[in-house]
């Protein structure tokens, strides 16, 4: 057992615990598909996928690898849209450029609200649903999706109510 102490000690100073891809700090303790499937703008798929492309170990854990192969992880990331089919992207013929694209983190983010901003000045029927603060995309309502309080009865607080009225009309007798 004294043995496998400063072994680990040894492992924890090569660790990285925080890799930085674009504006992210992704976890350097998991794996590294699951370590890139944290970002956003990434799945599990994408993330296999970067790692084939990098010809990385998708199990090995992602803080351990050396810095040039981290970089050319980033590098990956950062191509990907030129290195898979266009149906592959999550950004297909953008509205402004006609471009095919693939946003990740705060990026994505920045699109999807520049989209919805857009629906919402022109007034289509997705606008209007976002600026009510309805469900957009054609779930049923007549049920869920209630967000003005109390629906129904609530019989615990119309007995609390009638033993209050009870006692105030015993202490007026």
């Amino acid at each position: 057992m004294s043995e496998e102490a400063p072994q680990e000690q040894e492992d924890d100073e090569d660790l990285q615990y925080f890799v930085r891809i674009g504006q992210t700090d992704l976890d350097g303790t998991k794996t590294v598909e699951r370590s890139l499937s944290e970002l956003n703008g990434v799945g599990r798929r994408t993330a296999r996928l970067i790692a084939d492309e990098a010809d990385v170990d998708r199990t090995a854990t992602f803080g351990r690898l050396d810095d040039d192969v981290i970089d050319e992880v980033v590098e990956t990331v950062e191509n990907y849209a030129e290195e898979v089919p266009d149906w592959l992207n999550n950004r297909q013929s953008d509205f402004y450029t006609g471009e095919t694209t693939h946003e990740i983190g705060n990026d994505l983010q920045l699109t999807r609200q520049h989209d919805i901003n857009r629906m919402k000045m022109i007034d289509s029927y997705k606008g209007v649903r976002h600026k009510r603060g309805q469900k957009v995309r054609g779930q049923r309502t007549k049920s869920t999706g209630r967000t003005e309080g109390t629906i129904g009865v609530n019989v615990e607080e119309i007995r609390e109510e009638q033993a209050e009225e009870a006692a105030d009309e015993d202490e007026g007798e």
